[in-house]
């Protein structure tokens, strides 16, 4: 049973191993300083979690878990106000920009990990993965039911290529653009889907 007060634990040993494994990896990465940076006792990581496996595994879980919820909700409050399909995939973009602004540490370890193949949560890794863009393929595959996309258009790829573009983007954007605005990167983000995805002339 996962108690508000949990709960709150919880999230502090997510942020101190996200900041921690972000800054010197994984391996490097003790439970001790995990405990320390968090402001608990070591016995508490292991009251909530049996290893530090299993603390990244759920980190994975909690962090895709969120962005996947943000990008739902911002698609659905398009839909409330009457707004197009293909709004709501521009509000995903937003949203993803904006988690990633607000999540940069857990975003740079998600996109490092994507690309090893010998992590005890490598099955954890695809699954969480899957479903983060399982919501934006749902979104491409109302909007061509909507005759707002072809439907020629290639809907896994495609939203791989979305889901993709928005972490690549967003990591470029804190890294070496960091002048830059959220409303100025997601305003050049919209231009692309717009224009290559929706095929709008002058979008």
């Amino acid at each position: 049973m996962n108690s508000p007060r949990r709960q709150v634990t919880r999230q502090k040993l997510y942020e101190a191993a996200v900041t921690l494994i972000a800054e010197q990896g994984f391996s490097a990465t003790t439970v001790d300083e995990i405990a320390e940076r968090a402001g608990v006792a070591k016995g508490t990581v292991y009251y909530n979690f049996a290893s530090k496996n299993e603390l990244f595994e759920q980190l994975l879980r909690h962090g895709v878990g969120l962005l996947t919820d943000s990008l739902r909700e911002a698609a659905a409050e398009v839909a409330e106000r009457g707004g197009t399909k293909v709004d709501g995939i521009d509000a995903m973009i937003r949203a993803g920009l904006s988690f990633i602004a607000r999540y940069p540490s857990f975003t740079q370890l998600y996109v490092a990990e994507l690309w090893r193949t010998n992590r005890a949560w490598q099955d954890t890794l695809l699954v969480v993965r899957k479903q983060a863009i399982a919501v934006v393929e749902q979104a491409l595959r109302d909007a061509v039911e909507a005759g707002e996309l072809s439907d020629e258009i290639d809907i896994p790829l495609t939203a791989a290529a979305l889901f993709g573009m928005v972490l690549v983007a967003a990591l470029d954007w804190l890294s070496f653009q960091p002048e830059r605005s959220i409303d100025d990167v997601h305003a050049a983000l919209s231009r692309l889907l717009q224009g290559r995805v929706a095929g709008r002339a002058n979008a």
